[in-house]
């Protein structure tokens, strides 16, 4: 008698930079959601898929929860909330670190994911990440005061995604509580996402190191053109970046355009890693006002409606 396929979906919630995206990329074994130390980098819902045997699991990544009002920041905590309905197991991620400097238990920001997960319906798992920076872990006891009674039957899990402490425990967990259900992707399968829309990301991302303080949040990235046939071996790529001013422009390109052919060549080289072949990525600016008000735009982002 063959075993019993398990499969389902994870949602990882949690406040921004509570380190998502880095706990993805290595429970998947490579980068497929961007990371940077900057809140709002994720922006949709990314998924990567886990294979272990019989069991097949896919994580989505979503944007961190925050309380701000204005901007983007609405639409990118209702695909947070929305990735809930998708869910089979819950896992919130919280930043010790964060926490350690606490001293009233869970923050404002996640009541209503609280209230939204703390009915009993999902299996609920909470992720303390970055432990390994907490030096007085005493200092704690209350963020794990205020997990229990908040969520009495989650599970609580310390772990470090930049290092690895505790993540294969973590993931066992997770796996465990996945129902009986026959896989839905081959086994060499990482992302449902497309290879396109990682490169976007991966743009994204590198402008968001390179930036840092300069950083305007206005911006995103599509790909205008993808071209794999005219030369074997090598992909062309054409992206987009669009910025909300024509102020933002020269913050992008940098003095002598050595800004974004920085960004490009950090860019470059991480989609041919994903790619496993040679890639020409032209990048250029546009000024495009208002975009986070723009319905159709927001749609071919995957953050509309």
């Amino acid at each position: 008698m063959e075993n019993m396929q398990r499969f389902g979906h994870v949602v990882m919630l949690g406040p921004t930079n509570a380190g998502k995206s880095t706990l993805l990329n290595r429970l998947i074994g490579q980068k497929i959601s961007i990371v940077s130390p900057k809140p709002q980098t994720t922006r949709n819902s990314i998924s990567g898929i886990i294979t272990q045997g019989d069991v097949q699991a896919v994580f989505l990544d979503t944007p961190g929860l925050h309380r701000q009002k204005r901007g983007i920041a609405p639409l990118l905590m209702r695909s947070a909330y929305a990735a809930l309905a998708q869910a089979d197991v819950v896992m919130l991620m919280l930043d010790a670190a964060q926490y350690a400097r606490r001293i009233d238990g869970l923050a404002p920001d996640l009541k209503p994911v609280v209230k939204a997960v703390g009915d009993g319906r999902l299996p609920v798992l909470v992720a303390l990440n970055k432990v390994d920076v907490v030096r007085e872990k005493v200092k704690l006891l209350p963020v794990l005061e205020a997990i229990a009674e908040a969520l009495p039957a989650a599970e609580l899990f310390p772990i470090s995604a930049l290092t690895g402490v505790g993540v294969d425990e973590l993931l066992k967990a997770l796996l465990s509580r996945l129902p009986e259900a026959p896989h839905q992707f081959d086994p060499d399968e990482v992302s449902t996402a497309p290879v396109r829309f990682l490169a976007s990301e991966i743009v994204r991302e590198k402008l968001f190191l390179a930036l840092g303080d300069e950083l305007p949040y206005s911006m995103a990235v599509t790909i205008e053109d993808w071209d794999e046939k005219s030369k074997p071996g090598l992909t062309k790529i054409r992206a987009a970046i669009h910025v909300g001013r024509e102020s933002h422009k020269p913050m992008v390109i940098g003095k002598g355009g050595e800004r974004l052919k920085d960004v490009g060549q950090k860019a470059r080289a991480d989609i041919e890693e994903m790619l496993g072949t040679q890639v020409f990525l032209e990048l250029w600016v546009k000024v495009r006002r208002d975009w986070t008000d723009d319905p159709s735009f927001l749609r071919d982002l995957g953050l509309g409606q």
